[in-house]
Protein backbone atom coordinates (compact mmCIF):
# COMPACT_ATOMS: atom_id res chain seq x y z
CA UNK A 1 0.00 0.00 0.00
CA UNK A 2 3.03 2.58 0.79
CA UNK A 3 4.42 1.57 -2.74
CA UNK A 4 0.82 2.69 -4.09
CA UNK A 5 0.45 5.58 -2.47
CA UNK A 6 4.28 6.79 -2.90
CA UNK A 7 3.47 6.37 -6.74
CA UNK A 8 0.10 8.36 -6.70
CA UNK A 9 1.41 11.16 -4.93
CA UNK A 10 4.57 11.02 -7.22
CA UNK A 11 1.92 11.27 -10.61
CA UNK A 12 -0.19 14.17 -8.35
CA UNK A 13 2.94 16.70 -7.47
CA UNK A 14 5.18 15.70 -10.63
CA UNK A 15 3.88 18.59 -12.29
CA UNK A 16 5.83 20.62 -9.81
CA UNK A 17 9.21 19.17 -11.40
CA UNK A 18 7.55 19.51 -15.34
CA UNK A 19 7.59 22.96 -14.39
CA UNK A 20 11.17 23.60 -13.55
CA UNK A 21 11.65 21.87 -16.73
CA UNK A 22 10.34 24.05 -19.02
CA UNK A 23 6.81 22.86 -19.57
CA UNK A 24 5.08 26.05 -19.62
CA UNK A 25 7.19 27.60 -22.52
CA UNK A 26 7.06 24.12 -24.64
CA UNK A 27 3.37 24.24 -24.38
CA UNK A 28 2.75 28.07 -24.65
CA UNK A 29 1.85 29.05 -21.45
CA UNK A 30 2.46 32.69 -20.26
CA UNK A 31 4.22 32.26 -16.53
CA UNK A 32 1.92 35.45 -16.19
CA UNK A 33 -0.94 33.60 -16.56
CA UNK A 34 -3.41 32.05 -14.26
CA UNK A 35 -3.00 28.97 -16.62
CA UNK A 36 -0.37 26.83 -14.91
CA UNK A 37 -2.60 27.57 -11.51
CA UNK A 38 -5.70 26.80 -13.52
CA UNK A 39 -3.95 23.04 -14.17
CA UNK A 40 -3.61 22.74 -10.46
CA UNK A 41 -6.77 24.02 -9.63
CA UNK A 42 -9.10 21.57 -11.87
CA UNK A 43 -7.00 18.57 -10.13
CA UNK A 44 -8.26 19.47 -6.74
CA UNK A 45 -12.00 20.25 -7.74
CA UNK A 46 -12.30 16.56 -9.46
CA UNK A 47 -10.05 15.14 -6.96
CA UNK A 48 -12.26 16.66 -4.00
CA UNK A 49 -16.26 16.29 -5.83
CA UNK A 50 -15.08 12.27 -6.21
CA UNK A 51 -13.73 11.74 -2.62
CA UNK A 52 -16.29 11.67 -0.71
CA UNK A 53 -18.01 8.54 -3.04
CA UNK A 54 -14.96 6.42 -3.15
CA UNK A 55 -15.15 4.44 0.14
CA UNK A 56 -18.68 3.76 -0.71
CA UNK A 57 -17.68 2.14 -3.62
CA UNK A 58 -14.74 0.65 -2.05
CA UNK A 59 -17.07 -0.94 0.15
CA UNK A 60 -19.41 -1.95 -2.42
CA UNK A 61 -16.89 -3.11 -5.17
CA UNK A 62 -14.12 -4.71 -2.73
CA UNK A 63 -10.26 -3.17 -2.61
CA UNK A 64 -8.91 -5.76 -4.15
CA UNK A 65 -11.12 -4.93 -7.47
CA UNK A 66 -11.53 -1.03 -6.69
CA UNK A 67 -8.01 -0.29 -5.87
CA UNK A 68 -6.06 -1.88 -8.92
CA UNK A 69 -8.89 -0.13 -11.82
CA UNK A 70 -8.56 3.39 -10.26
CA UNK A 71 -4.11 2.48 -10.75
CA UNK A 72 -4.59 1.88 -13.93
CA UNK A 73 -6.94 4.37 -15.20
CA UNK A 74 -4.77 7.27 -13.13
CA UNK A 75 -1.69 5.87 -14.86
CA UNK A 76 -2.82 6.06 -18.58
CA UNK A 77 -4.30 10.27 -17.90
CA UNK A 78 -0.76 10.40 -16.34
CA UNK A 79 1.44 8.55 -19.53
CA UNK A 80 -1.44 10.67 -21.65
CA UNK A 81 0.15 14.18 -20.01
CA UNK A 82 3.40 13.26 -21.71
CA UNK A 83 1.55 13.89 -25.30
CA UNK A 84 -0.30 16.89 -24.61
CA UNK A 85 0.75 19.62 -27.30
CA UNK A 86 -1.44 22.45 -25.76
CA UNK A 87 -3.22 23.76 -22.11
CA UNK A 88 -6.28 22.32 -23.39
CA UNK A 89 -4.86 19.07 -23.25
CA UNK A 90 -2.88 19.18 -19.94
CA UNK A 91 -6.21 20.54 -18.23
CA UNK A 92 -8.16 17.49 -19.99
CA UNK A 93 -5.70 15.15 -18.50
CA UNK A 94 -5.38 16.61 -15.51
CA UNK A 95 -9.24 16.26 -14.40
CA UNK A 96 -9.36 12.73 -15.07
CA UNK A 97 -6.43 11.89 -13.26
CA UNK A 98 -8.40 13.42 -10.10
CA UNK A 99 -11.06 11.57 -10.44
CA UNK A 100 -9.58 8.22 -10.99
CA UNK A 101 -7.14 9.26 -7.91
CA UNK A 102 -9.93 10.31 -5.38
CA UNK A 103 -10.09 6.72 -4.30
CA UNK A 104 -7.27 5.80 -2.90
CA UNK A 105 -6.23 7.87 0.23
CA UNK A 106 -9.18 7.90 2.02
CA UNK A 107 -9.69 4.51 0.84
CA UNK A 108 -6.50 3.22 2.06
CA UNK A 109 -6.97 5.02 5.38
CA UNK A 110 -10.79 3.28 5.75
CA UNK A 111 -9.59 -0.37 4.36
CA UNK A 112 -6.26 0.19 7.50
CA UNK A 113 -9.01 1.04 9.92
CA UNK A 114 -10.88 -2.14 9.26
CA UNK A 115 -7.66 -4.30 9.91
CA UNK A 116 -6.58 -2.81 13.19
CA UNK A 117 -6.90 -2.00 16.47
CA UNK A 118 -7.83 1.69 17.73
CA UNK A 119 -3.99 1.73 19.08
CA UNK A 120 -2.21 0.38 16.20
CA UNK A 121 -3.37 2.58 13.62
CA UNK A 122 -1.23 5.41 14.11
CA UNK A 123 2.17 4.11 13.30
CA UNK A 124 0.83 1.94 9.95
CA UNK A 125 -0.96 5.21 9.05
CA UNK A 126 2.10 6.93 9.27
CA UNK A 127 4.49 4.62 7.33
CA UNK A 128 1.33 4.64 4.80
CA UNK A 129 1.54 8.00 4.24
CA UNK A 130 5.73 8.83 4.44
CA UNK A 131 5.28 7.34 1.02
CA UNK A 132 4.06 11.00 0.30
CA UNK A 133 7.56 12.86 1.63
CA UNK A 134 9.09 9.67 -0.07
CA UNK A 135 7.36 10.59 -3.56
CA UNK A 136 9.11 14.34 -3.46
CA UNK A 137 12.43 13.14 -2.61
CA UNK A 138 12.68 10.59 -5.39
CA UNK A 139 10.43 12.49 -7.71
CA UNK A 140 13.48 14.85 -7.31
CA UNK A 141 15.69 12.52 -7.80
CA UNK A 142 13.44 10.90 -10.55
CA UNK A 143 13.41 13.97 -12.50
CA UNK A 144 16.82 15.10 -12.42
CA UNK A 145 17.38 11.55 -14.11
CA UNK A 146 14.75 11.50 -17.11
CA UNK A 147 16.02 15.22 -17.20
CA UNK A 148 18.89 13.68 -18.87
CA UNK A 149 16.38 12.31 -21.64
CA UNK A 150 15.66 15.78 -22.88
CA UNK A 151 14.85 15.78 -26.33
CA UNK A 152 15.28 11.70 -26.76
CA UNK A 153 13.18 10.98 -29.55
CA UNK A 154 11.87 14.26 -30.28
CA UNK A 155 10.26 14.44 -26.72
CA UNK A 156 10.74 17.25 -23.85
CA UNK A 157 12.00 16.15 -20.39
CA UNK A 158 9.04 17.33 -18.43
CA UNK A 159 6.69 15.04 -21.71
CA UNK A 160 9.43 11.83 -20.15
CA UNK A 161 8.38 12.61 -16.75
CA UNK A 162 4.66 11.88 -17.53
CA UNK A 163 5.68 8.99 -19.58
CA UNK A 164 8.13 6.78 -17.86
CA UNK A 165 5.99 7.62 -14.23
CA UNK A 166 3.20 6.94 -15.81
CA UNK A 167 3.82 3.75 -17.19
CA UNK A 168 5.37 3.02 -14.06
CA UNK A 169 1.77 3.28 -12.41
CA UNK A 170 0.19 0.93 -14.99
CA UNK A 171 2.30 -1.81 -14.48
CA UNK A 172 1.56 -1.77 -11.07
CA UNK A 173 -1.85 -1.15 -10.88
CA UNK A 174 -1.77 -4.54 -12.96
CA UNK A 175 0.27 -6.39 -10.29
CA UNK A 176 -1.97 -4.67 -7.50
CA UNK A 177 -4.79 -7.77 -8.55
CA UNK A 178 -2.13 -9.72 -6.57
CA UNK A 179 -1.28 -7.78 -3.85
CA UNK A 180 -4.38 -5.67 -2.73
CA UNK A 181 -6.40 -8.00 0.00
CA UNK A 182 -10.06 -7.50 0.84
CA UNK A 183 -11.48 -6.46 4.72
CA UNK A 184 -11.18 -8.95 7.28
CA UNK A 185 -14.49 -10.54 7.07
CA UNK A 186 -13.86 -11.45 3.17
CA UNK A 187 -10.24 -11.67 3.08
CA UNK A 188 -9.21 -14.90 1.21
CA UNK A 189 -5.68 -15.22 2.26
CA UNK A 190 -6.98 -16.02 6.02
CA UNK A 191 -7.92 -19.53 7.01
CA UNK A 192 -11.04 -19.54 9.37
CA UNK A 193 -8.96 -19.41 12.25
CA UNK A 194 -6.93 -16.60 11.22
CA UNK A 195 -10.27 -14.90 10.40
CA UNK A 196 -11.76 -15.60 13.42
CA UNK A 197 -8.84 -14.30 15.51
CA UNK A 198 -8.72 -10.98 13.27
CA UNK A 199 -12.69 -10.29 14.22
CA UNK A 200 -12.32 -11.48 17.81
CA UNK A 201 -9.34 -8.86 18.31
CA UNK A 202 -11.22 -6.25 16.62
CA UNK A 203 -14.86 -6.94 18.70
CA UNK A 204 -12.21 -6.50 21.84
CA UNK A 205 -11.66 -3.33 20.62
CA UNK A 206 -15.43 -2.23 20.32
CA UNK A 207 -15.40 -1.70 16.77
CA UNK A 208 -17.93 -1.95 14.30
CA UNK A 209 -15.32 -4.00 11.48
CA UNK A 210 -15.77 -7.11 13.92
CA UNK A 211 -19.06 -7.77 12.40
CA UNK A 212 -21.04 -7.43 9.03
CA UNK A 213 -22.80 -4.08 8.28
CA UNK A 214 -25.60 -3.36 5.60
CA UNK A 215 -25.58 -0.30 4.11
CA UNK A 216 -28.75 2.35 5.60
CA UNK A 217 -29.29 5.97 4.88
CA UNK A 218 -29.19 6.58 8.39
CA UNK A 219 -25.31 6.19 8.44
CA UNK A 220 -24.97 8.70 6.07
CA UNK A 221 -27.00 11.37 8.21
CA UNK A 222 -25.35 10.03 11.09
CA UNK A 223 -22.31 11.33 9.35
CA UNK A 224 -23.51 14.62 8.54
CA UNK A 225 -25.01 15.48 11.78
CA UNK A 226 -21.75 14.43 13.85
CA UNK A 227 -20.13 17.51 15.38
CA UNK A 228 -16.22 15.73 14.73
CA UNK A 229 -16.78 15.71 10.99
CA UNK A 230 -16.90 19.35 10.55
CA UNK A 231 -14.21 19.53 13.78
CA UNK A 232 -11.49 16.96 11.24
CA UNK A 233 -12.35 19.76 8.36
CA UNK A 234 -10.89 22.32 10.35
CA UNK A 235 -8.19 20.21 11.51
CA UNK A 236 -7.19 18.83 8.06
CA UNK A 237 -7.83 21.46 5.97
CA UNK A 238 -5.11 23.55 8.22
CA UNK A 239 -2.46 20.68 7.62
CA UNK A 240 -3.28 19.76 3.89
CA UNK A 241 -3.31 22.90 2.30
CA UNK A 242 0.30 23.71 3.34
CA UNK A 243 1.09 20.24 2.48
CA UNK A 244 0.01 20.72 -1.44
CA UNK A 245 1.64 24.03 -1.65
CA UNK A 246 4.84 23.08 -0.34
CA UNK A 247 4.91 19.36 -2.03
CA UNK A 248 4.08 20.88 -5.58
CA UNK A 249 6.04 24.80 -5.53
CA UNK A 250 9.06 23.10 -3.45
CA UNK A 251 11.41 23.31 -6.41
CA UNK A 252 9.97 26.51 -7.60
CA UNK A 253 11.01 27.90 -4.09
CA UNK A 254 14.18 26.07 -3.96
CA UNK A 255 15.14 27.51 -7.85
CA UNK A 256 14.06 31.30 -6.31
CA UNK A 257 17.04 30.84 -3.55
CA UNK A 258 19.62 31.18 -6.35
CA UNK A 259 22.04 28.67 -4.78
CA UNK A 260 22.63 27.44 -8.26
CA UNK A 261 21.81 28.98 -11.75
CA UNK A 262 17.92 28.70 -12.68
CA UNK A 263 18.91 27.21 -15.47
CA UNK A 264 20.24 24.17 -13.69
CA UNK A 265 17.54 22.40 -13.53
CA UNK A 266 18.93 18.98 -12.18
CA UNK A 267 20.56 20.77 -8.94
CA UNK A 268 17.36 22.41 -8.45
CA UNK A 269 15.57 18.89 -8.39
CA UNK A 270 18.02 17.32 -6.37
CA UNK A 271 17.66 19.91 -3.83
CA UNK A 272 14.08 19.58 -3.26
CA UNK A 273 15.46 15.46 -2.05
CA UNK A 274 16.94 16.20 1.66
CA UNK A 275 13.45 17.80 3.33
CA UNK A 276 11.48 15.41 1.81
CA UNK A 277 13.93 12.82 3.35
CA UNK A 278 13.87 13.80 6.52
CA UNK A 279 10.09 14.17 6.68
CA UNK A 280 9.34 10.90 5.42
CA UNK A 281 11.38 9.68 8.60
CA UNK A 282 9.94 12.11 10.97
CA UNK A 283 6.32 11.15 10.34
CA UNK A 284 7.05 7.78 11.03
CA UNK A 285 8.72 8.55 14.29
CA UNK A 286 5.88 11.17 15.21
CA UNK A 287 3.01 8.00 14.43
CA UNK A 288 4.92 5.47 16.87
CA UNK A 289 5.60 8.07 19.39
CA UNK A 290 2.01 8.73 18.55
CA UNK A 291 0.66 4.72 19.59
CA UNK A 292 3.08 4.09 22.44
CA UNK A 293 1.31 7.44 23.90
CA UNK A 294 -2.02 6.56 22.83
CA UNK A 295 -2.04 10.78 22.03
CA UNK A 296 -2.67 12.49 18.94
CA UNK A 297 -3.73 16.02 19.50
CA UNK A 298 -0.73 16.96 21.17
CA UNK A 299 1.76 15.23 18.25
CA UNK A 300 -0.30 17.20 15.51
CA UNK A 301 -0.38 20.34 17.51
CA UNK A 302 3.83 19.77 18.02
CA UNK A 303 3.91 19.20 14.42
CA UNK A 304 2.22 22.58 13.54
CA UNK A 305 4.36 24.36 15.77
CA UNK A 306 7.41 23.10 14.08
CA UNK A 307 6.09 23.97 10.41
CA UNK A 308 5.17 27.59 11.57
CA UNK A 309 8.95 28.28 12.96
CA UNK A 310 10.15 26.92 9.26
CA UNK A 311 7.28 29.48 7.20
CA UNK A 312 8.29 32.16 9.86
CA UNK A 313 12.28 31.81 8.52
CA UNK A 314 10.76 31.69 5.06
CA UNK A 315 9.03 34.86 5.23
CA UNK A 316 11.70 36.84 7.19
CA UNK A 317 14.94 36.08 5.91
CA UNK A 318 16.97 37.01 2.53
CA UNK A 319 19.46 34.29 3.54
CA UNK A 320 19.12 30.98 1.33
CA UNK A 321 20.62 29.21 4.05
CA UNK A 322 18.57 30.02 6.22
CA UNK A 323 15.86 29.89 4.09
CA UNK A 324 16.67 26.10 2.88
CA UNK A 325 16.82 25.52 6.56
CA UNK A 326 13.18 26.92 6.83
CA UNK A 327 11.93 24.31 4.13
CA UNK A 328 13.62 21.12 6.45
CA UNK A 329 11.30 22.73 9.23
CA UNK A 330 8.61 23.02 6.83
CA UNK A 331 8.69 19.43 5.95
CA UNK A 332 9.46 18.00 9.43
CA UNK A 333 5.61 19.62 10.76
CA UNK A 334 4.08 19.60 7.99
CA UNK A 335 3.72 15.96 6.63
CA UNK A 336 3.58 14.26 10.40
CA UNK A 337 -0.35 15.61 11.13
CA UNK A 338 -2.06 14.23 7.81
CA UNK A 339 -1.98 10.89 9.07
CA UNK A 340 -2.48 11.51 12.50
CA UNK A 341 -5.77 13.56 11.41
CA UNK A 342 -7.11 10.60 9.68
CA UNK A 343 -6.23 8.20 12.70
CA UNK A 344 -7.73 10.57 15.36
CA UNK A 345 -11.09 11.23 13.38
CA UNK A 346 -11.02 7.28 12.38
CA UNK A 347 -10.15 6.16 16.23
CA UNK A 348 -13.47 8.34 17.17
CA UNK A 349 -16.08 7.55 14.80
CA UNK A 350 -17.58 4.01 15.05
CA UNK A 351 -19.58 2.00 12.45
CA UNK A 352 -18.60 0.85 8.85
CA UNK A 353 -20.23 3.06 6.88
CA UNK A 354 -20.12 5.63 8.99
CA UNK A 355 -16.66 6.02 9.30
CA UNK A 356 -16.10 5.70 5.70
CA UNK A 357 -18.45 8.53 5.31
CA UNK A 358 -16.77 10.74 7.52
CA UNK A 359 -13.53 10.05 6.24
CA UNK A 360 -14.76 10.69 2.69
CA UNK A 361 -16.13 14.41 3.69
CA UNK A 362 -13.35 15.67 5.86
CA UNK A 363 -10.75 14.63 3.40
CA UNK A 364 -12.36 15.92 0.47
CA UNK A 365 -12.78 18.64 2.19
CA UNK A 366 -9.57 19.14 3.04
CA UNK A 367 -8.33 18.54 -0.43
CA UNK A 368 -11.23 21.27 -2.47
CA UNK A 369 -8.28 23.40 -0.23
CA UNK A 370 -6.29 22.09 -2.52
CA UNK A 371 -7.38 25.07 -4.98
CA UNK A 372 -6.04 27.53 -2.75
CA UNK A 373 -2.80 26.11 -2.56
CA UNK A 374 -2.88 26.17 -6.42
CA UNK A 375 -2.99 30.19 -6.30
CA UNK A 376 -0.98 31.36 -3.76
CA UNK A 377 2.61 31.30 -5.08
CA UNK A 378 2.21 34.11 -7.83
CA UNK A 379 5.21 36.70 -5.95
CA UNK A 380 8.63 35.28 -6.68
CA UNK A 381 11.45 35.74 -5.52
CA UNK A 382 10.46 35.95 -1.65
CA UNK A 383 6.83 33.98 -2.16
CA UNK A 384 5.47 36.37 0.94
CA UNK A 385 1.88 36.09 0.21
CA UNK A 386 2.39 31.74 -0.33
CA UNK A 387 4.30 31.55 3.10
CA UNK A 388 1.77 33.63 4.78
CA UNK A 389 -1.37 31.85 3.95
CA UNK A 390 0.33 28.61 4.68
CA UNK A 391 1.20 30.28 8.47
CA UNK A 392 -2.63 31.18 8.80
CA UNK A 393 -3.52 27.73 7.82
CA UNK A 394 -1.84 26.29 10.39
CA UNK A 395 -2.48 28.45 12.73
CA UNK A 396 -6.62 27.44 11.88
CA UNK A 397 -4.82 23.38 11.97
CA UNK A 398 -3.45 24.40 15.68
CA UNK A 399 -6.11 26.19 17.58
CA UNK A 400 -9.28 26.04 15.10
CA UNK A 401 -9.25 22.03 14.70
CA UNK A 402 -6.69 20.48 17.18
CA UNK A 403 -6.83 22.15 20.44
CA UNK A 404 -10.99 22.64 19.84
CA UNK A 405 -11.38 18.75 19.34
CA UNK A 406 -9.19 17.68 22.11
CA UNK A 407 -11.17 20.29 24.49
CA UNK A 408 -14.45 18.88 23.27
CA UNK A 409 -13.76 14.82 23.81
CA UNK A 410 -11.73 15.11 26.94
CA UNK A 411 -14.98 16.31 28.40
CA UNK A 412 -17.19 14.00 27.06
CA UNK A 413 -14.69 10.63 28.27
CA UNK A 414 -15.65 12.78 31.78
CA UNK A 415 -19.11 12.82 31.47
CA UNK A 416 -19.06 9.32 30.15
CA UNK A 417 -16.75 8.45 33.16
CA UNK A 418 -19.19 9.60 35.43
CA UNK A 419 -21.90 7.61 34.32
CA UNK A 420 -23.69 11.00 32.59
CA UNK A 421 -24.74 9.66 29.34
CA UNK A 422 -25.66 5.67 30.99
CA UNK A 423 -29.15 6.95 30.27
CA UNK A 424 -28.72 6.56 26.63
CA UNK A 425 -28.82 2.81 26.96
CA UNK A 426 -31.45 2.31 29.36
CA UNK A 427 -33.71 -0.86 28.63
CA UNK A 428 -31.63 -1.47 25.06
CA UNK A 429 -30.61 -4.63 23.94
CA UNK A 430 -26.62 -5.60 23.30
CA UNK A 431 -27.35 -5.34 19.39
CA UNK A 432 -29.27 -1.89 20.16
CA UNK A 433 -26.13 -0.65 21.77
CA UNK A 434 -23.82 -1.79 19.17
CA UNK A 435 -26.25 0.56 16.80
CA UNK A 436 -25.22 3.95 18.68
CA UNK A 437 -21.50 3.27 17.44
CA UNK A 438 -19.24 6.09 19.02
CA UNK A 439 -22.85 7.27 21.25
CA UNK A 440 -22.03 4.18 23.22
CA UNK A 441 -21.18 5.21 26.97
CA UNK A 442 -18.22 2.75 27.20
CA UNK A 443 -17.05 3.74 24.00
CA UNK A 444 -14.03 6.40 25.34
CA UNK A 445 -12.44 8.74 23.18
CA UNK A 446 -8.73 9.07 21.94
CA UNK A 447 -7.18 12.62 23.15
Amino acid sequence: LCLLYLICFLDRTNIGNAKIAHLERDLGIDPKSFKYPATLIIFFVSYALFEALSNFLLKRWRPSRFIPVIMIIWGSCMLGMGFVKNWSGLMAARWFLGVAEAGLFPGVNYYLSCWYKRNEFGVRAAIFFSAAALAGSFGGLLAAGIQKMDGMRGIAGWAWIFIIEGSLTVFVGFISFFMVHDFPDEARFLSPQDRARVLLRLKNDNQSAARHEDFKWEYVWAAVRDWKTYNAMLIYMGSLMPLYSFSVFLPTIIQSMRFTSPDDIIKNQLLSVPPYALAAVLTVVVGFLSDRFQRRGVFIMGSAVVAAVGFVMLISSTNPAVQYAGTFLGAMGIYPPIPLTVVWVSNNVEGVYKRGIVLGMFIGWGNLNGVVSSVIYRSPPRYLEGHGTILAYLVVCLFGGSLLFATALRKENTRRRRGDRDGWVAGMTEAEMNELGDKRPDFLYTI
